[in-house]
């Protein structure tokens, strides 16, 4: 007994006497045939085992993918688990549907190179989510000839761009705790380079961090606490590789066991500074009568939690992302654009105890 052979856009034309044209209509153009003829070339197709025109071939003769990748350097699950991350991806899906395109997540190991999922994907333009400037992914990106835009980080010299003023807004969060008197701080920081570091992070791994997020929120609370006489040499600044409560926690750990006579925790995200509030509770410290704790990103949770914060927009960093990928622009002319950030002075800062109050209670 034979097989059956698939059905075609042709032999299904032939089976209802119509043109190729017409079938294709049917899927691409449907405005153009009445709703009764529509529905029989469906009906047919479905009994035929027709399953549609094929998108690789359509590609093929429009030259467009019909879809937007994002880049993203984390394991997949990251975009559905980090609030921010969250948020951003629905301001950039929102302006996928606004244009009428798909959107592609190109996931990839952030500490496995495979730029082969770049080359792999099918699409017209990429959004790179925050990489370090020496990620190979990133350069496989910017090797296509498609629109780029990044977010965040890296500055890449004629790529559009958006993100926020990093180090303004962390200096205005450093100039917050030192008004109230903050002078003996540690610092828990994301990432700053590809390998992995759960540890303290002292000189030059500071200053050559490959994330420039975290270096310029870095390079501007020492620069803020610099002016009041700080040495940052002296401050203790642990890393984490992976973004989690847990890590918060452990790094809050680290730190204390090292360091308990700080007076603030300032966090390079909410997520961290989270873990750091669990973390501290579970020590016995009050939150801020014994400690205080800062975070940056302005989340929801961070919100329920009365962390004090910076507060940025990811949701409308997304839609623009998006607007600025698919709008076009002059060509060879890279926009950039820099969205408002917002101090959030929450419950978790206060005056610093002094030494007796610290050890002692009031």
């Amino acid at each position: 007994m034979h097989a059956r052979r698939p059905a075609t856009l042709a032999s299904l034309a032939a089976e209802l006497g119509v043109s190729r044209t017409t079938v294709s209509n049917a899927y691409n153009r449907p405005d153009q045939l009445s709703p009764e003829l529509r529905r029989r070339v469906l009906d047919t197709a479905r009994r035929l085992g027709y399953p549609g025109p094929d998108p690789v071939a359509r590609s093929l003769r429009t030259r467009r993918a019909g879809a937007v990748g994002l880049l993203l350097t984390e394991n997949l699950s990251y975009a559905f688990r980090d609030p921010a991350a969250l948020g951003f991806l629905e301001g950039l899906s929102l302006a996928c549907e606004d244009a009428g395109q798909g959107l592609h997540l190109v996931p990839v190991n952030p500490e496995r190179a495979d730029i082969a999922a770049v080359h792999r994907a099918g699409v017209d333009g990429f959004v790179v989510y925050s990489v370090p400037d020496d990620d190979p992914h990133l350069a496989a990106v910017l090797s296509r000839p498609v629109p780029t835009v990044v977010v965040d980080q890296p500055h890449v010299e004629g790529v559009d761009r958006v993100g926020i003023d990093d180090g303004a807004a962390m200096n205005q969060l450093a100039e917050r705790l030192i008004a109230l008197g903050h002078r003996t701080v540690g610092v828990l920081c994301m990432r700053l380079g590809r390998d992995r570091n759960d540890s303290f992070a002292v000189g030059d791994r500071q200053r050559t961090a490959h994330f420039h997020v975290q270096r310029n929120r870095l390079g501007a609370l020492a620069t803020a606490f610099g002016r009041v006489g700080v040495s940052w040499a002296s401050v203790p600044v642990v890393e984490r590789f992976d973004h989690s409560t847990a890590s918060g926690a452990s790094a809050a750990a680290q730190l204390l066991d090292a360091h308990p006579e700080v007076t603030a925790l300032i966090c390079t995200s909410d997520i961290l500074a989270l873990g750091a509030i669990g973390e501290a509770r579970r020590r016995g410290l009050r939150i801020p009568a014994d400690l205080t704790i800062t975070g940056f990103d302005g989340i929801v949770e961070a919100d329920r939690a009365g962390l004090t914060t910076v507060r940025q927009p990811v949701l409308e960093k997304g839609r623009a992302a998006g607007r600025l990928l698919l709008g076009g622009g002059e060509s060879g002319r890279p926009r950039e654009i820099i969205l408002e950030t917002e101090l959030i002075a929450g419950t978790t800062a206060a005056k610093p105890r002094t030494t007796e109050e610290r050890w002692f209670g009031p």
